[in-house]
């Protein structure tokens, strides 16, 4: 291992490369956040004098699927990339990137630049066909645990969504009792003002004569605060257009149990990033429906009928 670094790569910086995918992670799992600042004492041990060893530890907290929010990876290549780094150290692969194009373009600019790669299994010098090749096959399983992960999670919401004991947060109106189960929100000023929007829709058949009928008569209406020191408050203010259309186009008011009512979906922006936004899908996408889950403010005949007019309107 250490005869693989030369004189060359003590004469440049070692950098010392640390990320978690979120901040929970790093709050929570901070044994693994001591093993990667503990790589610095690797590079001592190398040799590095610790002037000469740098640690980036500005992208923790981020995901490593892709580069364009990661500011001390982009850091990290441009420097390799202009002949600035001795080697670099990383717990593990999947540390460095989950992308295999961001990882093949790192791992290609190192054999240029004659830059190592040091993780906890060994050294590897990009420039050598064997340790590429070893390279390469860390960064493809990099990415595909990625896949498994999320394979693992899906299955297990899906799953426990299909009993109905999936949790997350409820519209207004609606919360948990004591036993976890969805039911109607104890306090009956918010209840009745739920109501009446569905009163008014009836009546007027359009979700801005609802918005028309709550400022005239100069009615609140109650949302619920979601983080801050706010989170799980309700607070009363103006009733908006787009609040009645989210009410109106809610199942979960009819009594009704869904999951899947949203899909991620990726797009690619102008400057090449990719961006991922959910986006509702048909009720026959929906990949659990189950009625007569808890008590309702309205019938699902109701729910089909207002979502009908919605669509004329």
């Amino acid at each position: 291992m250490i005869s693989k670094i030369q004189q060359s790569h003590f004469e440049l910086p070692a950098y010392i490369y640390l990320r978690q995918s979120t901040m929970g992670q790093v709050h929570h799992h901070q044994e693994s956040t001591g093993r990667q600042y503990a790589f610095k004492n690797k590079a001592q041990e190398f040799g590095w004098p610790m002037e000469n060893i740098q640690v980036l530890d500005g992208d923790l907290g981020i995901s490593g699927t892709q580069m364009s929010n990661r500011k001390d990876f982009k850091r990290l290549v441009a420097d390799v990339s202009m002949n600035k780094v001795g080697a670099i150290f990383s717990l593990e692969a999947s540390r460095l990137s989950r992308s295999c194009a961001d990882w093949h373009r790192l791992i290609e600019l190192c054999s240029l630049t004659d830059t190592l790669i040091v993780d906890e299994d060994g050294c590897y010098n990009p420039a050598d066909y064997n340790d590429q090749l070893v390279l390469g096959i860390k960064g493809t399983i990099s990415q595909a645990e990625l896949h498994y992960i999320h394979a693992r999670l899906q299955g297990g919401k899906l799953n426990k969504a299909k009993k109905g004991q999936l949790r997350f947060a409820l519209a207004v109106g609606l919360c948990y009792d004591e036993e976890k189960c969805i039911i109607k929100d104890p306090d009956e000023q918010i209840r009745s003002v739920i109501s009446l929007v569905f009163d008014i829709f009836e009546k007027t058949g359009s979700a801005f004569g609802v918005v028309q009928y709550f400022a005239k008569n100069d009615i609140k209406f109650p949302r619920r605060a979601y983080g801050g020191i706010w989170k799980g408050k309700i607070i009363w203010g103006k009733l908006t257009h787009s609040r009645v259309l989210c009410i109106l186009k809610n199942p979960f008011y009819t009594g009704t149990y869904v999951y899947g009512r949203r899909k991620h979906k990726k797009c690619i922006l102008e400057d090449g990033t990719v961006h991922t936004k959910l986006h509702a899908v048909d009720a026959s996408q929906w990949e659990v429906l189950i009625r007569n889950h808890h008590e309702s403010y309205i019938s699902w005949e109701q729910y089909l009928e207002n979502k009908k007019k919605l669509q004329q309107n």
